[in-house]
């Protein structure tokens, strides 16, 4: 069940262009390379990429969880070395930490020049891990949100905008 828009699809056009900007500016002359964490990044990083006016590549990676242990594994890895690379990793949302501590720890063993993370929503009251995210596009409530490439049981990963699904995930 779908309820209310948090976000339009025109906010989240104007939030990502946005982190375009200051990304760009972060990395003029430097050539970043953005790591989307499939599935549910693909879209934001697609648009992100082409708000970001200056050279850069992307990659994708992919994890999964198991339980009840939590442990994490690397399901797809990068296609190329990020040694000596600036590293944007770009992800969906960020909630407990815990995976994504997990993938900057792997990713910072490589030797990357630098290492950032960049998430289109965070939910600070659900974190456990201590993560800096230095470009963040909204900080959400404790709700579970469907559309923009975020799904439930892989459905709803095509709407334009954000919207609170009714219940969450069992």
């Amino acid at each position: 069940m779908i309820d209310q828009v948090l976000f339009d699809a025109a906010a989240i056009a104007r939030r990502v262009t946005g982190l375009g900007s200051e990304i760009a500016r972060d990395y003029a002359g430097k050539m970043p390379m953005l790591i989307g964490i499939l599935n549910s990044s693909a879209v934001f990083l697609a648009d992100l990429s082409r708000a970001i006016n200056i050279p850069s590549e992307f990659d994708f990676i992919a994890i999964s969880k198991f339980e009840p242990s939590q442990s994490v594994r690397f399901e797809k890895d990068t296609a190329a070395s990020i040694e000596s690379r600036h590293v944007l990793l770009v992800e969906d949302a960020i909630d407990t930490g815990l995976t994504l501590q997990y993938v900057m720890r792997t990713l910072t063993s490589r030797a990357p020049a630098s290492i950032e993370v960049c998430t289109l929503l965070d939910r600070p009251t659900h974190r456990i891990a201590d993560i800096e995210v230095k470009y963040r596009g909204f900080q959400i409530p404790d709700t579970f949100l469907v559309g923009y490439g975020l799904d439930y049981k892989g459905r709803y990963r095509e709407l334009p905008a954000l919207h609170v699904h009714g219940a969450w995930p069992q």
